[in-house]
């Protein structure tokens, strides 16, 4: 196992406070990657200056009931059902600005997951934040993106960032071949298959046989996110075998099984 503490730096993780902000917005577009996995367009004029420099943050999404009559002040905006998400994609166009957001989705399981499938175009959508927003700094002389169908906005978040030719090891929990999501890299992305196993065991396994000699040379960057059972394989890896220091890696639950209003822990750190 290397010494990170004798590792040159080459990256520092930032955080960045944003200022709070509620926007209401309009469900405009709807893509089908896989038969489990959808990609939206919200849009609206409250998305103008929408955004952040950063390359890991989170918004909070509510959604109204399409059935019903839209929310038209924030209080009765906050109070309908809402998740967290990790923005993909933003930007304007003239007076109206646009945001992409991308779902799993699980038969009329979750409430996100469900209206993103199902709501009628034109739907009402609230987004707060982000209230703040972390950045790598610097270019890592490695890297390791692991996680599950909710973790894959922020993996290609981070996937854009890896250099040609470096060092890169990105694995993504799938169910099947069906439901690969490709992502736009010039690093080469394993999908391990769970099959009918729980979400989060194939890609918990997979970790595991990562062994301290596979590790790159270097500062190395650690991302992993799926099911709140992952932390403990990702820290076993990134941590205990790698050597790497907790503060600089990223390793969280971004849901657990059962507890549909379970919120991740924001920032660095392996929890």
């Amino acid at each position: 196992m290397t010494d990170a503490t004798s590792t040159p730096t080459t990256f520092t993780l930032e955080r960045e406070p944003l200022e709070l902000r509620f926007r209401f917005c309009t469900l405009t577009a709807r893509e089908w990657i896989t038969p489990g996995y959808v990609r939206v367009r919200v849009e609206g004029a409250d998305l103008v200056g929408f955004g952040s420099t950063g390359h890991d943050d989170h918004i909070r999404i509510f959604l109204p009931d399409p059935a019903a009559p839209a929310p038209t002040t924030v209080e009765e905006m906050r109070a309908q059902p809402s998740r967290e998400f990790t923005p993909l994609y933003w930007g304007v166009d003239g007076d109206t600005g646009w945001l992409d957001l991308e779902f799993a989705v699980h038969g009329d399981e979750g409430a996100a997951g469900v209206w993103a499938a199902s709501a009628p175009l034109g739907s009402a959508i609230g987004v707060g934040g982000p209230r703040g927003s972390m950045r790598i700094s610097g270019t890592p002389d490695g890297w390791l993106l692991a996680g599950d169908e909710t973790a894959i906005p922020q993996i290609r978040r981070y996937a854009a960032l890896i250099p040609d030719g470096a060092p890169a090891t990105i694995l993504i929990e799938v169910a099947d071949a069906d439901h690969e999501v490709q992502i736009e890299t010039s690093a080469p992305v394993e999908f391990v298959h769970r099959g009918d196993a729980p979400a989060g065991s194939a890609l918990a396994a997979r970790l595991e046989a990562i062994t301290a000699d596979d590790r790159p040379a270097g500062d190395v960057f650690g991302f992993v996110a799926a099911e709140q059972g992952i932390v403990r394989a990702g820290r076993a890896l990134l941590v205990d075998r790698w050597g790497l220091s907790a503060d600089r890696v990223v390793v969280k639950g971004y849901w657990k099984r059962g507890e549909s209003e379970y919120h991740a822990p924001h920032g660095p750190g392996a929890r």
